[in-house]
């Protein structure tokens, strides 16, 4: 999950010794808008907008979603979706906004291959087949949420995921440029990618899996697992 740094008051101008200011509060920025201080009403309205487009999904599928189709459906003014979201790929990315955290909060603190605790090998494959798996069921959503060229691999998201990877990857093969290493392996990964074999060339997703635990093999230089021993996550 990713953090931002916010001092919640500024420091008084000349601050006595026996008063340390206080440690900087950690607030949570999510992938999709960051909104780290949304007053009660503002968070109830983002609340319901999410909630219309997803029952617009629901019965429309992602076509249907569309910021004036949200806004009469909420019964607000256009305006108040795009103030809220910016664009129709800020409010479909928004609607990912709980499945990338959950994600990344069972990456960084949940039971192991996938969560801390296995070994750095391990828990590669299992990302890896954890992003697979989630990202099939919602194949459409994240292809009509993805950003532009400029921001697509720069969205937070993306970042958080990537700096997982280098950071497996730096224990694993501590030689090697992690950082491209991250980013080819991720390029396995790409919505796009799975819709085309998946959907286009029928590929099922165990092909899929074992491509990727044999990718992961080849890019540490390590053996691959035996065919029981890879996790979903």
């Amino acid at each position: 999950m990713l953090y931002a740094v916010f001092m919640s008051s500024a420091p008084p101008p000349f601050p006595k010794p026996q008063e340390p200011l206080e440690p900087p509060e950690l607030i949570e920025v999510g992938p999709a808008l960051s909104e780290p201080c949304l007053r009660a009403d503002a968070a109830r309205n983002r609340a319901r907008l999410l909630e219309a487009a997803a029952r617009l999904i629901a019965e429309h599928g992602v076509a249907g979603v569309t910021m004036e189709a949200v806004a009469a459906a909420a019964r607000v003014g256009k305006g108040t979706v795009f103030r809220r979201f910016g664009d129709r790929t800020g409010l479909l990315m928004a609607l990912l906004d709980h499945s990338d955290k959950q994600l990344q909060a069972d990456f960084m603190g949940g039971p192991p291959p996938l969560g801390p605790g296995a070994p750095p090998l391990d828990r590669l494959r299992a990302f890896g087949v954890a992003v697979l798996y989630r990202s099939a069921e919602r194949l459409d959503l994240l292809l009509a949420a993805q950003p532009d060229p400029d921001r697509r691999f720069s969205h937070p998201a993306v970042a958080a995921l990537r700096t997982h990877v280098v950071m497996l990857l730096r224990q694993i093969v501590p030689d090697g440029d992690c950082e491209l290493l991250a980013r080819t392996l991720l390029a396995s990964l790409d919505p796009a990618l799975i819709h085309h074999l998946t959907r286009q060339c029928g590929m099922p997703l165990e092909r899929l899996e074992a491509g990727w635990t044999d990718l992961v093999a080849r890019v540490t230089g390590t053996d691959a697992p035996a065919a029981d021993s890879t996790h979903r996550g």
